[in-house]
């Protein structure tokens, strides 16, 4: 039930008849005011009326024909109140699933996008969480989604970890994960001493590297970052190789579109001599130096022109690589790789979208708008508008900064399988008897997992993070342990109604008998959609994990809430015949919305806490 939006159609109309056409907002009315929902249209309409705010709303509250599930309208001077009719409306809740109307357009999101030469550290993590849950709550809002993974395989990074294997005589036991092997070769070379001297030996894997001679040995690593992603949750689409994004032409086919731009120019004199230039004044005021180099004067490519010319492929202004499947995930879903003896894309498969999202950290802000700028300046304003860049802070651990290269950090593998320990040792102390089950092992999974992508995902993405293990496991406070503690008892009092005969689907509910209590845990449960539509229009999950925090909050405020007497006003199984039953189906409802917006930033229930 979407009461909101029914209600926000019914003002519509009547402002309409009454010859105020309006965008009307529909709020929840403040906890110390009258009525469950409001609005302030007659401030809009008096204006174009001419008429007093408190008068329109008096006639406003007259003419709107009420939606089901609303008892009645109130003007309260120039504001709107509504009442919702309680069992109507939380029954409503109850019967009404949890779905959005289908929309149209595709959106390619990229992330993760780690350099192929090391492990991935906790820092990662942040991107991998946050591509995966916008690609989750892309889907949920009815949207066609396609996620990438882009391999840097030309890089230096990987041309040094490889590099560091020949020069040191590094072997491979085969037991240690290959990504992490492959780091403590990098790590080592970058504190070598006499690493300058060694350059001619890099830049000769550089070359062999862009000859895709060793395209074998990255993809190890590939498959070892896959390793850790799917344990996380991730899932992808598509690998797309910085090998086959260079060898098929995009940075050509880009440069051609952007030439025939009145933007672009080839200056015969000054500093950019001989270069071709784009001048991005137009789409990023305020730049001292708004020409941005695409070509230098030989030809070679400045890196933002091979960036230009994959964003320009996400969006279909051109075709050109191949592809085949590179392995299947845990959930059977083919991933597939961009490849040169692959198959050409006939059917249009990948790319051609309506909007890409690129999850990448704040130090890309302005080379990020650099690349959505030159979509204007290719005269393509609507797709430069749905070139989006999820920019997002740094992460620190415990305090301490991240370096890859000097080889402070902890890798993701180590935090997930700390994750997991911290998580058992907690129900050991907690629940010695849960802690002694067989699927003890999952639980505790399920918690540390969910600790590690909640607290990346709790703040707002330009928010910098520092990551403390305590804070993400604790069941209280802002965490991912408190929501799912909140779903597990809400499990907990299905089993037991099960376990006594009493049926939680609504039968033999009488739903007349449901107290106004009841309402704003219905209201909560009934706002997801909402919630998802925001979390779209703002392109951040944090939205989610807000709302996964207040459903708990909203629960356990009902749960504990007491009568006049000071004892509990909402236990399920001692409630009357009906009203039990009512209310038993109510916590079902509650239950699927728990597992439905966890779902959406990846994270599990537990079978007990």
């Amino acid at each position: 039930m979407d009461l909101k939006a029914d209600l926000k159609a019914a003002v519509e109309r009547a402002a309409a008849d009454m010859g105020a056409p309006l965008d009307a907002a529909i709020q929840e009315t403040p906890a110390n005011k009258p009525g469950d929902y409001g609005t302030p249209a007659a401030f809009q309409m008096a204006k174009v009326l001419g008429q007093n705010p408190a008068q329109v709303a008096a006639e406003l509250a007259q003419r709107v024909i009420l939606p089901a599930g609303i008892a009645r309208v109130e003007a309260a001077g120039p504001f709107l109140n509504f009442f919702v009719d309680v069992g109507t409306f939380v029954k409503g809740v109850v019967e009404t699933p949890f779905a959005m109307a289908p929309r149209g357009g595709k959106v390619v999101i990229e992330h993760t996008s780690v350099n192929p030469n090391k492990e991935l550290h906790v820092g990662h993590l942040r991107n991998v969480v946050l591509g995966d849950s916008m690609a989750r709550i892309f889907r949920a809002a009815g949207h066609t989604v396609e996620v990438q993974n882009y391999i840097d395989d030309t890089g230096r990074q990987a041309a040094e970890s490889l590099f560091a294997v020949q020069h040191y005589g590094r072997v491979w036991d085969g037991v240690q994960k290959y990504d992490h092997w492959l780091g403590e070769g990098y790590v080592q070379l970058n504190a070598d001493p006499h690493k300058e001297a060694l350059e001619p030996g890099i830049r000769e894997v550089m070359h062999r590297l862009e000859a895709g001679e060793l395209r074998a040995e990255v993809e190890k690593v590939v498959r070892a970052h896959l390793e850790t992603c799917f344990r996380l949750g991730a899932r992808y689409d598509l690998l797309n190789w910085e090998s086959d994004v260079v060898g098929s032409g995009f940075l050509a086919s880009a440069m051609n579109i952007l030439e025939k731009s009145p933007y672009t120019s080839r200056p015969t004199e000054g500093k950019f001599a001989g270069a071709l230039v784009m001048d991005v004044s137009a789409f990023m005021p305020g730049l001292e130096e708004p020409n941005v180099v695409l070509l230098r004067s030989d030809g070679t490519a400045m890196y933002a022109a091979k960036d230009i010319g994959y964003q320009f492929w996400k969006f279909g202004l051109f075709e050109g690589m191949k592809f085949k499947p590179f392995l299947t995930d845990p959930e059977g879903h083919v991933v597939w790789t961009s490849a040169p003896d692959g198959e050409p894309d006939l059917e249009r498969r990948f790319g051609h979208a309506d909007e890409v999202i690129n999850v990448i950290d704040s130090r890309q802000d302005h080379p990020q708008t650099v690349v959505r700028s030159a979509l204007g300046v290719a005269g393509e304003p609507e797709k430069q508008a749905r070139s989006i860049h999820l920019s997002y802070a740094f992460v620190t651990l415990e305090g301490q900064t991240i370096s890859g290269r000097k080889g402070i950090a902890v890798s993701a593998d180590e935090a997930m399988d700390e994750a997991e320990r911290r998580a058992l040792a907690v129900l050991n102390e907690i629940n010695p008897e849960l802690a002694a089950r067989a699927d003890a092992p999952e639980i505790a999974r399920r918690i540390g997992i969910g600790a590690i992508r909640f607290a990346m995902l709790k703040a707002e993405p330009t928010r910098k993070i520092d990551f403390r293990w305590d804070q993400a496991l604790a069941l209280n406070g802002d965490t991912a342990p408190y929501v799912q503690y909140a779903a597990v008892r809400a499990a907990n009092i299905l089993r037991r109604a099960e376990e006594a005969g009493y049926a939680a689907d609504g039968s033999g509910a009488d739903w007349s008998a449901v107290p106004a209590l009841d309402v704003n845990l219905a209201k909560m449960v009934a706002k997801l959609p909402e919630v998802v539509a925001q979390a779209v229009r703002v392109h951040s999950p944090h939205v989610v994990a807000q709302y996964a925090l207040d459903l708990a909050t909203a629960f356990n405020a009902w749960y504990n809430a007491k009568d006049q007497q000071g004892k509990p006003a909402t236990n399920v199984l001692q409630s009357p015949a009906g009203l039990r039953e009512a209310r038993l189906a109510l916590v079902a409802r509650l239950r699927r919305a728990f597992e439905e917006t966890l779902d959406l930033i990846g994270i599990e229930v537990p079978a007990a806490m």
